[in-house]
């Protein structure tokens, strides 16, 4: 079983601190996403957690060994970036061939298989490639890579719908057919949102929030209805967002909803709704929001 472990993490670039102690668990056989606005440090993070970034202190265990002083334990994790590390002048083809020497499982037929169901010419140059073209590539290698651990880093840059969902469907059958540890880094939360397990947010460089998707979800929910009877509704509530219009307001509410709180409502006469991964997402992250 392999787990990565991230203890007390940090990194500063000058006086910004992009990773401020961050401790964080990731378990065999199940899909984490991690989210966080622009410059949240979720780049930063995953690169600390492949070795592409040394930590200014704190430590990343794959397996139970810690990475920077077993380089062998990363062949166990396969890093999709935004960014072709690749040798110039190799085809398709033969740089699949070469990433077998560093990741000795990796599906040749599978990759092969992917690519053309993708229609990437397995003769064509990674650095002639569009940007869409270019992060199919990267999305082949990584799946067909059967690392025990896969990160996707915005595995989506520069996709169209329709490769989108093919990507996506892809990664679904590869999850269900060889269960591993795989997190996505995107910005498209509420194409995801069913794909996930577990959420984690990063805000600042520091976890504002990790825990499965269902949980939170369940955990929130929109009240919307005349802007006096919200007030009084969500008075003695945690308020995690909240919009006016005109003489009526909506607000977010981070809390189960129960059935008292419906009756409430009803004398109110509001209205509940659920809430998406998204709406959740943008409220935690917001500058003026109410973490829990």
């Amino acid at each position: 079983m392999t787990t990565i472990a991230v203890k007390n993490l940090s990194k500063r670039f000058g006086a910004i601190r992009a990773v401020d102690d961050v401790s964080l668990t990731l378990e065999t056989g199940k899909i984490y996403g991690l989210l966080g606005r622009n410059g949240a440090g979720k780049t930063t993070l995953l690169n600390l957690m492949t070795k592409k970034l040394l930590p200014d202190c704190g430590e990343v265990a794959v397996g139970g060994r810690n990475i920077a002083l077993h380089d062998a334990v990363l062949s166990q994790v396969y890093h999709m970036t935004d960014k072709n590390y690749f040798p110039s002048g190799l085809q398709v083809r033969t740089l699949f061939r070469w990433c077998q020497t560093f990741y000795p499982q990796f599906d040749l037929t599978y990759a092969e298989s992917l690519a053309a169901k993708f229609a990437l010419a397995q003769h064509s140059i990674p650095k002639q490639l569009s940007t869409g073209y270019s992060t199919i590539l990267r999305a082949i290698m990584a799946l067909a890579s059967n690392a025990p651990v896969v990160l996707f880093d915005e595995p989506v840059l520069g996709l169209d719908a329709v490769h989108r969902d093919l990507l996506y469907r892809e990664l679904i059958a590869n999850y269900s057919q060889k269960p591993k540890t795989i997190v996505i880094s995107t910005h498209l939360i509420d194409e995801v949102a069913e794909v996930l397990e577990d959420v984690i947010v990063l805000r600042e460089g520091r976890i504002a929030l990790q825990q499965p998707v269902e949980d939170l979800l369940e955990g929130v929910y929109a009240v919307a209805g005349a802007t006096d009877k919200v007030n009084a509704f969500i008075a003695e509530r945690t308020v995690i967002g909240s919009e006016t219009l005109g003489g009526t307001r909506s607000a977010m509410v981070m809390s189960r909803l129960t059935s008292a709180d419906r009756q409430a409502g009803e004398q109110l006469n509001l209205e509940f709704t659920r809430v998406t991964l998204q709406r959740v997402f943008i409220a935690l992250t917001n500058q003026q929001g109410v973490l829990p």
